[in-house]
């Protein structure tokens, strides 16, 4: 809504827009109150009394309901300078996509289970920037960091198995190419205005770790001050991979049937050697709960305060002269029936 004050146009915004249940609400108590108005008429009609003496306060009373409509609708008009603090971390999300993620001794299967949790997780955190890396023997960015929730989430709804290069599971390009993501920290930190923002990496795999030694990168990662999370997926028990298109099953070197376990021992040891923790997400636990509490508990850094502008809430205008109305109503009585 526009209008025009002293030459200079002012927009009228609602705080809330009104839906078919609040319209109903009002006809409702509209039909109501006109009938107890009959209802009192009708009464009076046989003692040579008149019913309306009540219209004015009809009037009065639907004068204050509506104001108070209002203020709850929350009419906002003018510009009012805020300043806004913003503050926030940096979650690295590394999932594995290689065939043993196809493994359905996770219902429907590990990766599909994945996706689902990872949904979840990107919608609890709008004030920090996300990224997703996948990797089997080789690790690729597969979305920068970014505060854009629906496009993070498209990129989890078509992760599979295909879109990387067929190869046993190697966690050391994964966490190598993070460290060349991780932003710089200046070696004068302690004097630097803006300090580095803080950064907690989900690591999600079934642990079977095919690669060479992984101590040197995790090292390098402890210092850089990443929190390393890790989620093992699958059961000790194990499963046997499903082909492509539904052929059977993957076989190893010697024509059996290959089948793949969970492994947690090196997803625990890689999370306490960087101060994170680690989760299972198999067919009978799924702690991913817990994991998003841990990453709420990383505290992000302040990052700047800049001013924004924004509009005014006048509620309080049209609830004070409700509220006024109210009163008279009470304090002033009509006799409908004298004796």
């Amino acid at each position: 809504m526009h209008f025009e004050h002293e030459g200079v146009t002012i927009v009228l915004n609602w705080a809330y827009r009104p839906g078919w249940p609040e319209g109903l609400a009002a006809i409702f108590f509209f039909l109501l109150y006109l009938g107890y108005l009959f209802r009192t008429r009708r009464l009076a009609a046989p003692l040579g009394q008149r019913g309306w003496r009540l219209g004015w306060k009809l009037g009065l009373r639907l004068l204050y309901f509506g104001l108070l409509a209002v203020a709850l609708l929350g009419p906002a008009y003018g510009v009012t300078q805020n300043p806004v603090r913003t503050s926030g971390k940096d979650v690295w999300l590394l999932v594995d996509l290689s065939r043993s993620m196809d493994a359905p001794d996770v219902v429907p299967s590990r990766l599909q289970k994945v996706k689902a949790e990872l949904a979840t997780l990107t919608s609890r955190f709008p004030a920090d920037r996300l990224g997703l890396i996948v990797f089997s023997g080789e690790a690729y960015v597969q979305c920068p960091l970014t505060y854009d929730q629906a496009a993070l989430q498209l990129f989890i709804s078509t992760l599979q198995t295909t879109l990387v290069p067929p190869g046993s599971t190697n966690l050391v390009p994964p966490l190598e190419l993070l460290l060349t993501r991780l932003e710089a920290i200046p070696p004068d930190s302690a004097s630097s205005v803006t300090p580095p923002r803080a950064t907690a990496v989900v690591l999600i795999t079934d642990g079977e770790d095919f690669g060479e030694n992984l101590e040197p990168t995790v090292r390098i990662l402890a210092r850089s001050g990443a929190r390393v999370f890790t989620v093992g997926v699958g059961t000790t028990e194990g499963s046997r991979i499903p082909q492509t298109g539904g052929r059977g099953y993957l076989r190893d070197a010697k024509g059996r049937e290959a089948i793949t376990r969970l492994v947690s021992a090196p997803l625990r040891q890689l999370a306490e050697q960087t101060g994170g923790q680690y989760f299972e997400l198999t067919d009978q636990r799924d702690e991913f709960p817990f994991l998003l509490n841990a990453l709420n508990r990383v505290e992000g850094q302040t990052q700047q305060v800049r001013t924004v502008s924004v509009a005014d809430n006048r509620y309080r205008y049209p609830l004070i002269v409700a509220l006024v109305l109210i009163m008279l109503d009470i304090l002033i009585t009509v006799k409908v029936i004298r004796p």
